[in-house]
């Protein structure tokens, strides 16, 4: 079967299971030719489609996330690896890396609370030529996909990835003070219905915090202000609904809050920084 038809049959199998059935199986088919897109759409749809293309349809009918089928996906203009170990990057969180760009252009160095995949520093450090970047996570296994990112974008002199869980004491120890703090904590409440790619294949300890979903932003947001130099500039995802109660929280460690929204005009990012120091 050539490469065209057997991506209409996929779209058809996954007709109902994804909101992009398509796009879904022109990703995964050029995925195994080792191609872009866009150069599978030119040059490839006549092409014999390769051994194992049915084997990935079935895993995305199955609701496998493309991202970790195919190990990549793209962030901010950077292609990432991603694994089961680690959040996919969503377009959503590009909000926050535009507003620390834009709220902090001169960061020399920058703090990525919970990295993961390194998404977020790395999309900031890329823009931000002269700046130093440490991320922290629980997992050892998400710092590993974080550095492997690091060092294939060539940002591996520039990030320092180290094992830190902020819930337990002493462990900002060593880390110094940043001008620029990132952060996408768990943000979702317990029992709220997910689409079952997201509950069944990404890592819950990335997902939840709690019956409101904001057991993460009590514990770190009173630490934050100690990791902040004069002048610094924290920015934290947030869910929807969360704008007021992660405001005040913040408000309460001595930080006042400026809101950002996504591109379909949701509540997404708080600008944080301190209410009564320059």
């Amino acid at each position: 079967m050539r490469a065209g038809a057997a991506i209409r049959a996929a779209a058809a199998r996954l007709d109902g299971v994804s909101d992009t059935a398509r796009l879904d199986a022109e990703l995964l088919m050029a995925h195994l030719f080792g191609v872009t897109r866009s150069e599978l759409l030119l040059r490839h749809m006549g092409d014999p489609a390769p051994e194992g293309f049915a084997a990935l349809v079935e895993r995305r009918a199955a609701h496998e996330p493309v991202a970790y089928i195919t190990g990549r996906q793209e962030f901010y203009g950077l292609e990432l690896r991603v694994t089961p170990a680690t959040l996919i990057p969503r377009a959503d969180s590009e909000t926050l890396v535009a507003a620390a760009l834009e709220a902090k252009p001169d960061a020399a160095r920058v703090l990525d609370l919970g990295t993961g995949s390194g998404a977020l520093l790395l999309a900031v450090l890329a823009h931000l030529g002269a700046a130093q970047g440490v991320g922290i996570d629980r997992c050892a296994a998400a710092l590993s996909v974080a550095s492997d990112n690091a060092a294939a974008l060539g940002l591996e002199a520039r990030t320092r990835f180290a094992l830190r869980d902020w819930t337990a004491p002493g462990w900002a120890e060593g880390l110094g003070a940043f001008d620029l703090i990132l952060c996408n904590p768990p943000y979702v409440e317990e029992g709220a219905a997910l689409a079952r790619q997201v509950h069944a294949f990404e890592p819950h300890g990335a997902l939840f915090a709690g019956a409101d979903g904001l057991d993460a932003y009590r514990v770190l947001l009173p630490q934050v202000p100690g990791l902040m130099n004069p002048g610094a500039i924290a920015l934290v995802e947030i869910g929807a609904r969360q704008a007021e109660a992660v405001s005040a929280l913040a408000a309460a460690a001595g930080l006042e809050a400026e809101l950002r929204r996504d591109l379909a005009a949701r509540p997404r990012v708080l600008v944080l920084r301190w209410a009564n120091r320059a």
